[in-house]
């Protein structure tokens, strides 16, 4: 399965679902118009019974390059606060998708390109990719949840580091920091990034969706008795399913 937008590619092969950011020439900077195609596609995928696992990524050298300053410099308020409104829904669909994202940086990834990959349930990167929140420079803050979601992620020293001095990091400092899971070398990024995803395909999806939904709920304001309540639920409920009772029986079979 392929679907062809104007500024984005899907394509859907052997229960992944690869969205590419498809604006080389401009860094794949978002657009209103390459905004909206992202939120289509990634609901497109969310929907999709087929796919086990989504990765993101970007045509050229950028994942991307934040957003397309041209356009985003002359918003009127209300294309402005359209922009911001349409921004929030695009993190949240992938932050409270049913499946796994994952995003494979192979170049600059800054901005909202770099919040994109915060929304993300794990980041890979190639040896060379760069990345960070630079809208200081701007007289600006973040506007997709970065200030929020990198805690979530690093602890608030670097937080306050990363969002005070704008700078790019490189993957291999961010992977020390926690914020990348796995760093790439850049000959090979294309096929590291498809196998890292391939593995969690051979997981259990149901697993997965309940491990990713108990992962979230551990960051919110909820007590801890309830959040553990949650988990003996679910681990219940799963426990007398199908799925883990052939899993279990396959694995008695071979011990």
């Amino acid at each position: 399965m392929e679907t062809n937008y104007k500024n984005i590619t899907v394509k859907v092969n052997n229960k992944i679902a690869v969205l590419s950011f498809n604006r080389p020439e401009q860094l794949n900077a978002m657009n209103r118009e390459m905004m909206d195609e992202i939120i289509s596609g990634i609901e497109a995928i969310n929907k999709n019974d087929a796919v086990q696992v989504a990765l993101i990524r970007g045509e050229g050298r950028a994942f991307m390059a934040g957003a397309d300053i041209k356009e985003y410099g002359g918003q009127t308020p209300e294309e402005f606060k359209s922009f911001q409104d349409r921004g929030i829904r695009l993190y949240e669909s992938i932050e409270n998708a049913p499946k796994p994202w994952i995003a494979a940086i192979n170049g600059f990834a800054l901005g909202g390109g770099f919040e994109i990959a915060l929304s993300c349930d794990l980041i890979v990167a190639s040896e060379t990719a760069k990345m960070g929140l630079p809208e200081v420079f701007l007289g600006l803050v973040p506007g997709g949840g970065g200030t929020q979601r990198l805690i979530q992620k690093v602890g608030i020293n670097r937080v306050k580091e990363m969002l005070f001095y704008g700078s790019q990091y490189s993957a291999e400092k961010l992977y020390d920091w926690g914020i990348v899971n796995q760093v790439i070398a850049e000959e090979n990024f294309d096929d590291g990034a498809m196998r890292f995803a391939e593995k969690l395909t051979r997981r259990s999806p149901s697993a997965i969706k309940e491990l990713k939904r108990l992962a979230q709920l551990s960051l919110s304001a909820l007590p801890f008795d309830r959040k553990i309540a949650e988990e003996g639920k679910v681990v219940t409920n799963l426990f007398y399913g199908a799925e883990a009772k052939k899993a279990i029986q396959d694995f008695i079979a071979k011990s």
